[in-house]
C-alpha cells in the first residue's frame, strides 16, 4: 500500500534535484549553528544543575526527537515546503495553519536578527584576540560601527540564498566543517589536558553526569527542556528544502533524524570536556561564572595560546553559516503560503534563474535589518526581551505541527503497532512536552522580573512581546482573509486525511 499523492498540493517552481542527504544534513548543522549556541548556553545551564549539564542535553533532545518523528512521517504524504503551514492546514485547517506559519515566519526573523547581532560582535572580538588588540574588540560596543557591520553580514547572507541552493551548500560545507573541526580538536585536547591534571579545576568524568534522574530540583528539569527550544531549533530546516532534495521524500526526514544525532553527541561531548577542564566552581576555569562566553575562557587554556583564537573563528563561522541558511526556512515558508493564497502574490515570485524565492528572501533580509536596527537603537533590553519571546513562537508552531501528525494519520494509528507510536503517540507527547514549556513561560514571563526585568504596565516585557506578536498574527491573518477569502473557505489547500492505495 501507498499513499495517494494530494491532488492540492502546488509545485512552487524551485530547483529539483539540488541537495541531496548529504548536502541537507550539513545546512540543517548550520542552522543549528552548534559551536555558537554552546558557548552561550554552557554558563547557565552549569548554574542551574552543575555536574548535570549532559543530562540536560539529553532532556532537551527528547522532545525534538519526538517531534521530528512527526515531520518526517508527515514529509513522506505531503512533501511541500510550507511544511509546518501546509500540514497544520490539512489537519486542523486554514487559521490554525497559517498560526502556524506566522509562528514559524516570526521566530525565524527574531533569530536571523540575533545570529547577525552575534556575528557582528564575534567579528570584532576575533580581530581584536588576532591583533591582539582591545580597541579593535571594543568597535562592536559602537552602534555607529556595529550596525552597519551587521547590515553587511544580513547583506551578503541575503545574497548567497539568494543564489541558490547549490551556492549555499559551498559556502556551508566550509563553514560547518571549520566550526565542527575546532570544536572536535577542542573535545580531544580538553579531556587530554584534564585526564592529565593540567587544570586545578579537573573533574574525572562520571556516568552519573548523564542521569536525568539525579537532578534534584524540577526546576531545572524544565530549565532543561527550554533550553533545548534554543539549542536544537533548527533541524527542520531539511525538511523546508523537501522539494530541492534528491532521492524522493523520504530523504529530508533522514537528513533531520541524522542532524538531531549529531548535534546531541556534539552537546553531550563538549559538555562532559568542558566539565572535566572547569568544573563547576565559581573561581579560575570554573563554569558557574557570569561569563557570557565560555569557550572565550577556555580557548587559550585548552587550545594553547597560538590556536586559542580558533575557538573565536569557529564561533564566527557558527554565527555567520546559520544566518546565512536561517534564511531557507522563510523564505520558502512565505513562498507556500503566497502560492495557495495565504500571502500576498508577490511572495510566490520564484527566480527563473536561480529557481529560488527570490522576492521573500530580499524581503527577509530588509526585515531582517530593519528590525534589528530598530531594536538596536531603542533599547538593548527591548531586543534581548525579544529573543528571550522567540522560545513561545518555537513552542507554538512545533507543537501544532506535532499535533498535526496525530490528527492527519488519526485513521491510520490502529493498522499497526509501528503507526501507532511513530505517527501518533511520539509526536502527541513530543507536542505535549513543548506545549507545557509555552504554557510555563507565558506563566513566567508574566512577572517583570523575567528577561531584562523591564515591564509594561507592571506586565513582564517578554510577555508583552511574545503574546503581542501572536495576536499581531491575528490581525494580519484576518486582515488576508478579507483580500484572498478562498484559502480561508479551504478552496485552494484541503483540510483532508491522506488516501491508501494499493501498489501499482
Amino acid at each position: 500500500m501507498r499513499y495517494e499523492p494530494e491532488p492540492d498540493i502546488k509545485d512552487k517552481g524551485l530547483s529539483r534535484n539540488a541537495i541531496g542527504l548529504f548536502g541537507s544534513v550539513i545546512v540543517a548543522i548550520s542552522t543549528v549553528a552548534p559551536v555558537y549556541t554552546l558557548t552561550g548556553a554552557l554558563g547557565p545551564t552549569v548554574r542551574e544543575v552543575g555536574v548535570h549539564l549532559p543530562a540536560i542535553f539529553l532532556i532537551g533532545f527528547i522532545p525534538m526527537l519526538l517531534v521530528a518523528f512527526a515531520y518526517r512521517e508527515l514529509n513522506k504524504v505531503v512533501p511541500d515546503a510550507g511544511t509546518s503551514f501546509t500540514w497544520t492546514v490539512k489537519a486542523f485547517g486554514p487559521r490554525v495553519g497559517w498560526m502556524a506559519g506566522w509562528g514559524l515566519v516570526m521566530a525565524t526573523i527574531i533569530v536571523l536578527s540575533n545570529l547577525a547581532g552575534i556575528g557582528t560582535s564575534f567579528f570584532y572580538l576575533t580581530l581584536g584576540e588576532l591583533f591582539n588588540s582591545d580597541w579593535i574588540a571594543s568597535w562592536d560596543e559602537n552602534k555607529a560601527i556595529h550596525i552597519p557591520t551587521c547590515m553587511l553580514f544580513i547583506a551578503v547572507a541575503t545574497a548567497i540564498s539568494y543564489r541558490g541552493m547549490t551556492v549555499t551548500k559551498r559556502v556551508q560545507y566550509f563553514l560547518v566543517f571549520l566550526q565542527l573541526a575546532v570544536l572536535a580538536l577542542f573535545i580531544v585536547m580538553a579531556i587530554y589536558k584534564a585526564q592529565d591534571g593540567q587544570f586545578d579545576t579537573s573533574l574525572s568524568f562520571s556516568f552519573e553526569w548523564l542521569n536525568p534522574f539525579g537532578i534534584e530540583n524540577f526546576a531545572a528539569l524544565t530549565a532543561g527542556l527550554s533550553l533545548s527550544i534554543f539549542m536544537y531549533w533548527g533541524w527542520d530546516a531539511a525538511l523546508t528544502m523537501n522539494e530541492e532534495t534528491a532521492g524522493g521524500p523520504k530523504v529530508p526526514g533522514r537528513a533531520a533524524m541524522t542532524t538531531l544525532l549529531v548535534i546531541v553527541c556534539a552537546y553531550l561531548m563538549t559538555g562532559i570536556a568542558c566539565l572535566m577542564v572547569g568544573g563547576v566552581g565559581d573561581t579560575g576555569l570554573g563554569l558557574n561564572t557570569d561569563d557570557a562566553n565560555i569557550f572565550a575562557k577556555l580557548a587559550d587554556p585548552v587550545l594553547g595560546s597560538g590556536l586559542g583564537i580558533l575557538l573565536f573563528i569557529a564561533v564566527l563561522a557558527s554565527s555567520v553559516a546559520s544566518l546565512q541558511t536561517t534564511f531557507i526556512p522563510v523564505a520558502r515558508t512565505a513562498l507556500a503560503m503566497a502560492t495557495y493564497e495565504a500571502f500576498p502574490p508577490a511572495f510566490a515570485r520564484v527566480h527563473p534563474k536561480y529557481k529560488t524565492p527570490g522576492f521573500a528572501t530580499i524581503v527577509a533580509g530588509v526585515v531582517t535589518g530593519v528590525f534589528y536596527t530598530v531594536m538596536t537603537l531603542v533599547s538593548t533590553s527591548v531586543l534581548e526581551d525579544t529573543i528571550a519571546a522567540l522560545g513561545l513562537m518555537i513552542c507554538f508552531y512545533y507543537a501544532l505541527t506535532a499535533f498535526s501528525s496525530v490528527w492527519y494519520f488519526r485513521h491510520d494509528l490502529t493498522r499497526s503497532a509501528r503507526d501507532m507510536l511513530i505517527k501518533g503517540i511520539m509526536p502527541l507527547v513530543g507536542g505535549l512536552m513543548l506545549g507545557a514549556i509555552f504554557v510555563k513561560t507565558l506563566v513566567d514571563a508574566w512577572s517583570p522580573d523575567y528577561g531584562s526585568g523591564s515591564s509594561v504596565l507592571g506586565v513582564g516585557s517578554v510577555f508583552v512581546i511574545g503574546v503581542g506578536v501572536l495576536l499581531l498574527g491575528v490581525v494580519f491573518m484576518e486582515a488576508t482573509r478579507l483580500r484572498s477569502p478562498r484559502f480561508f473557505r479551504g478552496e485552494v489547500l484541503k483540510v483532508d486525511t491522506p488516501v491508501l492505495v494499493p501498489e501499482d
